[in-house]
C-alpha cells in the first residue's frame, strides 16, 4: 500500500522561479504550481543575464513558495519532503534554489532531495499521462536537446543530442537576428504563421550523417546570411521577408527533429511511447511533425500540457517523488551543479567552442 506523500518542489535553473506542491496517494496530483517569469527583466538585453536571474530568484523564491502553499491550502508543516533542482543550469540560479531548499529542510526537519532538471523534463510524461517504462524521450528546450531512452526513474540512455546549439538557443538567436522580442520561440512561431517556408533554401544540418546527433549553429548562421543578402538587395527587411525567414527556419528545425527522431527510434524495442518535453515542445508545428513520426511507428505520442512544457516546479516535485520512493535523501552538503548529464555512461557530446561540452 502506497503511503501518501506531499512534496514541495523548487525550480530556479534559468529565468523562471517556480514552486509546486505535489501529493501522491497512489496517483500523483498537482495541488499547486506557481511560476514567476523574468521576461521583463531581461527584455532589453536580448537574452537571459545570469546575474540578474540569480538575484531575482533569491528575491522571489519565498514568495512563490508562499503562493503555492496558499493555492494548496497547506502549511509548511504538512510537507513531507522538499525537492529542488540541483542542476544543470545557470549556477547562480541553481544555487539560489538549493540554498532556499536547504534552509527549509533544516528548519522543518524534512528530507531534502536534489533533482536533475533534465530528469524533471524526462519524467514529465509519467506525471501527466502515467506513461509506462520504457519510452523514448526527446528533451528539447532552450539549453538542451537530446534523445533519451527512459527505462526507469534513474535509468537514462542517451541516443543522440545536439553537438552545439540547442533548438531553443537557435530560436532565441534567430529572433535577435530578425529584431523580434524575447523569448524567441513564441516570437518566431508567431511570425512563421504568415510566412512562406519554401522561399529561402536553408540547410538541414547533419541529415547527411548517420545517427541521432543534431546541430543548429550552422542553421542559425544560414538565417543570418539570408537576412544580410535581403538587406543588401533591398536596403532593408520587410515584414514579409521576416515572416518568410521565420517560416523557413522553423521548417528546417522541424525536418531535422522529425528525421532524427526516426533514427533514434530505429532499433528500439518494447517502447510504450514516444514523448517530447521542454520549452520548444510548445511549438505546434514541431509537435505535429513529431506526432506524425510516432504514428508512423505505431507508437502513442505524449506531449505535456503547455504549462508543463516550460520550466516548472511540478516536474521537479515529481522527479523528487520518484527519487524519494527509491530511498534517495540528500544532506546539507548538496551541491549546485552547472552540468549534470543524465546518462552517466555515454561519452560527452562534442563541445561548443569555449563553452564546453553540452552534455
Amino acid at each position: 500500500m502506497t503511503v501518501p506523500l506531499t512534496l514541495l518542489g523548487l525550480e530556479s535553473s534559468c529565468d523562471d522561479t517556480a514552486a509546486a506542491i505535489l501529493r501522491d496517494d497512489g496517483t500523483p496530483h498537482i495541488l499547486a504550481s506557481v511560476v514567476s517569469g523574468q521576461t521583463d527583466l531581461h527584455a532589453e538585453f536580448g537574452g537571459v543575464v545570469p546575474e540578474i536571474a540569480a538575484r531575482a530568484h533569491a528575491e522571489r523564491l519565498d514568495l512563490v513558495v508562499e503562493e503555492a502553499l496558499d493555492q494548496a491550502g497547506l502549511s509548511l508543516t504538512e510537507i513531507d519532503a522538499i525537492a529542488v533542482t540541483a542542476g544543470p543550469g545557470l549556477i547562480g540560479g541553481v544555487l539560489s534554489g538549493v540554498m532556499a531548499a536547504k534552509g527549509l529542510a533544516f528548519a522543518l526537519g524534512k528530507p531534502l532531495i536534489g533533482v536533475n532538471h533534465l530528469a524533471g523534463h524526462a519524467l514529465t510524461p509519467r506525471l501527466t499521462h502515467g506513461l509506462a517504462y520504457p519510452y523514448l524521450m526527446l528533451l528539447v528546450s532552450g539549453g538542451h536537446c537530446q534523445f533519451l531512452r527512459v527505462d526507469g526513474a534513474d535509468a537514462f540512455t542517451r541516443l543522440g543530442g545536439t553537438i552545439d546549439d540547442a533548438p531553443g538557443e537557435a530560436f532565441d538567436k534567430v529572433a535577435r537576428i530578425l529584431g523580434l522580442p524575447q523569448p524567441g520561440g513564441p516570437s518566431v512561431e508567431a511570425e512563421a504563421l504568415g510566412g512562406d517556408p519554401a522561399r529561402f533554401a536553408l540547410p538541414r544540418p547533419l541529415l547527411d550523417r548517420p545517427g541521432a546527433d543534431l546541430s543548429f549553429s550552422g542553421l542559425k548562421t544560414a538565417v543570418l546570411r539570408a537576412r544580410d543578402a535581403v538587406i543588401a538587395e533591398k536596403s532593408g527587411l520587410t515584414a514579409r521577408d521576416r515572416a518568410d525567414l521565420c517560416a523557413a527556419f522553423q521548417a528546417a528545425v522541424r525536418d531535422v527533429l522529425a528525421e532524427k527522431s526516426r533514427r533514434a527510434l530505429d532499433g528500439q524495442t518494447g517502447l510504450s511511447g514516444f514523448a517530447v518535453a521542454g520549452g520548444v515542445a510548445a511549438n505546434q508545428t514541431l509537435r505535429a511533425a513529431l506526432e506524425e513520426v510516432a504514428a508512423g511507428r505505431d507508437l502513442p505520442f505524449v506531449a505535456p500540457p503547455l504549462a508543463l512544457c516550460t520550466d516548472n516546479a511540478a516536474m521537479i516535485a515529481y522527479a523528487g517523488l520518484e527519487a524519494f520512493r527509491r530511498g534517495q535523501r540528500d544532506g546539507m552538503d548538496l551541491s549546485a551543479r552547472p552540468r549534470w548529464p543524465l546518462d552517466r555512461i555515454s561519452p560527452a557530446l562534442i563541445g561548443s567552442g569555449r563553452k564546453g561540452a553540452k552534455a
